[in-house]
């Protein structure tokens, strides 16, 4: 297809105030925006301009309805799951994403709210670099965010009508930017409303307290009954194609891409979703209470979280009640039951044993499968102009419905095969989600899937009742750990013992050749399988630290900074001396491998030697002796050159290889050195290969003439330097990137060693 481009629409007039109300309302397009554009319109790039502008109005003001059913500010601040922030942050967090994304793609030159844009930038899953703090976070007002939220929306607004535009939008353009906010900030629509119905009733506006239009958005199905009993349906073996093509028309998340042939053998499906009359039996069964359904996993959430039964239930003297988003009523017995996975293992594991037969959750195949018996896909259900065919992207309730509400995949005579194949709620699967084959990674969003890659997260399919977007898409492939919650149940299959369809399991080899190539160049030095380093030249991480430790009095050894440590061996070697490190990278690929090191794990990859020809590695602490130290380190992600304010009274920064792959290298020397303790060392290597990919020719620090003289980047460094630091050392560290067996980079890295004074940071770069 030959793209079609047109030249940024002309600005309209600005309306007093920041009021989209013409393209927000009505709150129909829930739906995701076609990459392509229609061909039956007169231009059809400025309508494709005007859709994305209304969904990203539209997306903005449904996620403001939702918080505006929170009745007073405290509860902002309330955390209600133990496992995410308060609410305060999921307020903001989908705002900032959009100038945080835009100003990484160098879309946009100036920030809104900087301290706010560094710490609302990460924080969905419970892993080390989220920093799940309460203690690290002076979270801002309300009406601040509230301020923000609306002063966001005019930068991306402006953004959106000046952008280059073509069609069809690849994801390297500003328009996949746009899109991958919008699609951001209703994934959060989705885990805000999770939060919310944890909150007690009393933080939530009552129903008689909406407007007409919130009543018709918020409403929940008010049909309940006893539900059928739940029959195997039978389904043939045949293959199944997973993935997303480089092609589709519809925006995808970089898990979503590649292709994975999956045979499967014959099994038999639940016709519906298990409904809390049936997981009620497992409970009266004593499910619960006796341990052997469950997964050692699963005992362990257990003994920690002394369940009794469903998360979103509660007993009282009349029996269970369940809490839905703005109410609480008697347990709807034909609704779908709404677990954690774990739960859900346990009770496939007891209706097994009750049945004789071989009960299991699906896998991402089977739910594939499935889905194809469901004609269409959103956004094009109906031609565009129909319903969904499910309780799906809140065209229908704002709740789940009974498991008979919605017949899907229909049998030739005409008579319901299955229900909710799509909608109501979330089906977990027992397939971690991993990587398909082709997987890249989105440069401006690698910590979205790669930290899900651990084998601990298990893919859910088939959207809930408030999916909306790319969420509703058959391609999508959203995964949580076992134990949390979202709006999720499942539905079992049958198979037989023995045959069962393979799950991918959990791939723990590193695969990801730039973070491979970081691995072997941290972690070898001749103790992992060879005989001497590359080139003769001593592993560079620990060369550098052994050349820093000289200059560290002994009684400055307290706290310690990593700035783009990378996969993690400096800040390793620096807790040898030091009593913390904080470890900062902007890409969680390389935290990752870090993590898994610190967990206790070894990390497996392998080199090229040469051609397709390949020697596996496995690096692990214990091996490299820095064991004793791993508890010292902490890792985290964030952005040098816009770090939290926590961040700061270091008696040392180390900055290896940074600072010419900076934005803006003299803003990150400006706000580094204020973090420093008077007295304290920062120390910078770098081989000065400036490139305007990383930093703009404007901001290199040398390696470019000023006023016709060369300027060279150790200059300009001791300029920008000397009224705050003294030089105390100066030395080349050479380094060695391997490529092959016989294919290698050499370079020498220049190390400086700067001791800041008590002279006012502020002459920094004056």
């Amino acid at each position: 297809m030959n793209p079609v481009a047109n030249p940024p629409a002309p600005r309209p007039p600005r309306r007093s105030g920041p009021s989209f109300g013409d393209l927000s309302r009505p709150l129909a397009p829930t739906r995701t925006v076609l990459l392509t554009a229609a061909d039956d319109v007169a231009d059809p790039i400025a309508a494709k301009r005007h859709e994305i502008r209304r969904a990203f109005h539209a997306t903005c003001e449904i996620y403001e309805r939702l918080f505006a059913l929170i009745r007073d500010d405290d509860a902002y601040y309330v955390r209600h799951e133990p496992l995410r922030h308060p609410l305060i942050f999921y307020y903001a967090h989908p705002a900032v994403f959009f100038i945080n994304k835009l100003k990484a793609g160098r879309f946009i030159h100036d920030r809104i709210d900087a301290s706010l844009e560094a710490m609302m930038a990460v924080g969905v899953d419970e892993m080390s670099w989220d920093d799940l703090n309460a203690a690290h976070y002076d979270w801002p007002s309300v009406q601040r965010v509230r301020d923000y939220r609306a002063a966001m929306r005019e930068v991306v607004d402006d953004f959106i009508l000046s952008m280059p535009l073509q069609a069809p939008i690849g994801w390297n353009d500003a328009a996949w930017v746009v899109l991958m906010g919008i699609e951001h900030e209703r994934i959060h629509l989705e885990t805000s409303s999770v939060i919310m119905r944890m909150m007690p009733l009393e933080d939530l506006r009552r129903a008689d307290e909406l407007t007409d239009e919130e009543r018709r958005l918020w409403s929940p199905c008010p049909a309940r009954g006893e539900p059928p009993a739940n029959e195997w349906v039978p389904m043939p073996a045949r293959s199944v194609r997973l993935g997303k093509r480089d092609d589709d028309h519809t925006y995808g998340w970089d898990n979503e891409y590649g292709v994975e042939e999956v045979a499967l053998p014959p099994f038999r499906v639940g016709r519906r979703l298990v409904s809390n009359a049936e997981f009620l039996a497992f409970i009266e069964a004593g499910g619960y209470r006796d341990e052997a359904w469950w997964t050692e996993e699963g005992r362990g959430w257990l003994h920690y979280t002394r369940a009794e039964h469903p998360r979103f239930w509660r007993r009282d003297a009349d029996g269970y009640r369940q809490r839905n988003l703005l109410d609480e009523t008697p347990l709807p017995r034909d609704w779908p039951v709404e677990v954690n996975c774990l739960e859900a293992q346990a009770y496939c594991s007891w209706l097994a044993a009750s049945t004789g037969e071989n009960v299991l959750l699906p896998t991402e195949a089977h739910w594939q499968a499935l889905r194809e018996l469901v004609p269409g896909d959103q956004p094009t259900w109906g031609g565009g102009g129909g319903r969904a065919p499910g309780n799906v992207n809140l065209e229908h309730f704002a709740s789940s419905c009974p498991v008979t509400m919605f017949p899907q995949g229909h049998e030739p005579d005409g008579t319901a095969a299955l229900y909710d194949i799509v909608g109501n709620v979330w089906q977990w699967t027992r397939t971690p989600i991993m990587p398909l084959k082709g997987f890249e990674i989105h440069p401006l969003y690698d910590d979205f899937s790669v930290p899900t890659f651990d084998g601990r997260h298990n893919l859910m399919k088939g959207g809930s009742w408030i999916s909306t977007g790319n969420e509703a898409l058959a391609s999508a492939r959203y995964a949580f750990r076992r134990h949390f919650f979202q709006h999720a149940g499942f539905r079992t299959v049958i198979e037989e013992p023995g045959k069962e369809a393979a799950t991918v399991g959990a791939r723990l080899y590193e695969t990801d050749q730039l973070v491979t190539q970081y691995l072997e160049f941290h972690y070898f030095d001749g103790a992992v399988g060879d005989t001497a380093p590359p080139l003769g030249v001593p592993n560079f991480p620990r060369a550098c630290v052994e050349a820093v430790a000289r200059w560290v009095p002994a009684d400055r050894r307290r706290r310690c900074l990593d700035l783009g440590c990378s996969v993690g061996r400096s800040a390793f070697e620096l807790a040898r001396s030091f009593d913390h490190v904080d470890a900062i990278d902007f890409s969680a690929r390389f935290i990752q491998s870090g993590v898994r090191l610190q967990d206790g794990g070894e990390v497996h990859y392998e080199i090229p030697t040469e051609g397709d020809l390949t020697r596996p590695r496995a690096v692990s602490l214990e091996r490299l002796g820095l064991a004793s130290v791993r508890s010292k380190v902490e890792f985290m992600q964030g952005d040098a050159c816009n770090l939290k304010p926590r961040f700061t009274g270091y008696d040392l920064v180390f900055a290896g290889n940074l600072i010419d792959r900076l934005y803006d290298p003299e803003l990150f020397l400006r706000d580094i050195t204020p973090r420093i303790n008077a007295g304290g060392l920062l120390v910078l290597t770098s081989p000065y290969t400036w490139l305007e990919d990383y930093t703009p020719r404007a901001k290199w620090l040398g390696g470019r003439r000023e006023g016709g003289e060369p300027l060279t980047s150790f200059d300009g460094l001791s300029r920008l330097l000397r009224d705050s630091f003294e030089l105390l050392h100066r030395a080349d560290i050479p380094f060695v990137i391997r490529e092959t067996a016989r294919k290698h980079q050499h370079s020498l890295a220049d190390l400086t060693i700067w001791r800041r004074s008590t002279v006012p940071f502020a002459t920094i770069g004056r």
